[in-house]
């Protein structure tokens, strides 16, 4: 739905009790560039965490395996604030140092900004500065900025930095001024819900409100596959509109919703049971996922699929798949 791209720098924004460290462990072990062929890295810089989740972060890591190609930063909660400040910096020097030196494929992955960014409070105030937004420094945006600009491609090199910064939201609030020049920054961001955690989702993905401004610069064929972009918008029509039935059946019960609409809103609980929840060892390819998604595309009447060319309906849609098959 959102797809990462070389280079790009991709947000995750997530609240206080979300299982934004399984996330990061789970991207950080499953990484891999398409196609192979060429060298891989993660930079993990984990900031302000606990013992228990430095702990989580290197066991799990040498449980996969995944700890052989990882450079690994870790800055406890303990450890003076200024250390907090320095690591995301030390840590994408090393990134750059791999993918600039070494021509590396490089994925950094930064947890938790907000730990970093209440730091850099800690230590404006301690320095007498004047206070901007919440009592954040006025600089934020830029020094912010000098962290997220470290991701790209250099021309005349092969290696990339692709960025994952994660933060958590204080009270859940998307205008905090953390997550909200965040988002002015970088290029769209991965939002986690509280709502799909309850409903025991896994990973929480919050589609809707959540994006990626370079997703059609990795996408299609010779890269994904033909179909991946009109897939990704029908699927995001169709959910979008299956929330928009089941609001109003909670309003006005399901006897106001036309069979359609009840179509739409039986779809949404399906595309999050199946396509967004798939636990934290499932290690889809992007096939696997695109094929899913066409299964359930198949809930819907075939002149509900508007955004879908007939060429990749008579192609991939499981019913037309299956005719064709006893034919």
């Amino acid at each position: 739905m959102n797809t990462l791209v070389r280079g790009q720098k991709l947000p995750i924004f997530s609240g206080s009790g979300l299982p934004h460290a399984e996330l990061a462990a789970q991207i950080a072990r499953q990484s891999k560039v398409l196609g192979g062929g060429e060298n891989f890295a993660v930079v993990f810089a984990a900031i302000g965490i606990t013992y228990e989740e430095a702990e989580f972060f290197i066991s799990d890591f040498k449980r996969t395996g995944a700890i052989d190609r990882t450079v690994l930063f870790t800055n406890l909660a303990n450890d003076p604030a200024i250390e907090r400040i320095s690591t995301p910096r030390i840590a994408l020097t090393a990134a750059e140092y791999l993918a600039f030196e070494k021509d590396m494929q490089v994925l950094v992955i930064l947890t938790d900004i907000t730990n970093y960014a209440e730091a850099l409070r800690e230590v404006s105030a301690a320095r007498k500065e004047v206070p901007g937004r919440r009592g954040y420094p006025g600089y934020l945006y830029t020094d912010l900025a000098t962290l997220y600009e470290r991701a790209g491609r250099k021309k005349g090199h092969r290696g990339s930095i692709t960025l994952i910064p994660i933060l958590t939201m204080p009270e859940d609030d998307k205008t905090h001024p953390i997550p909200d020049l965040t988002g002015y920054i970088t290029e769209g961001q991965i939002i986690l819900s509280r709502d799909l955690h309850r409903k025991g989702i896994v990973p929480p993905v919050d589609v809707l409100p959540s994006l990626s401004r370079l997703k059609d610069k990795g996408i299609g064929k010779g890269k994904t596959r033909e179909d991946h972009a009109d897939t990704m918008n029908q699927l995001f029509a169709v959910y979008s509109r299956g929330k928009q039935a089941k609001e109003l059946m909670a309003i006005l019960g399901e006897a106001a919703l036309t069979d359609v609409d009840k179509l739409y809103a039986k779809f949404a609980d399906a595309f999050e049971t199946q396509y967004v929840s798939q636990g934290y060892e499932a290690n889809r390819t992007i096939e696997d996922t695109l094929d899913i998604g066409w299964k359930l595309l198949d809930m819907m009447p075939r002149g509900e699929l508007k955004r879908v060319r007939d060429e990749y309906l008579d192609k991939y849609l499981p019913c037309v798949c299956e005719v064709n098959k006893k034919d």
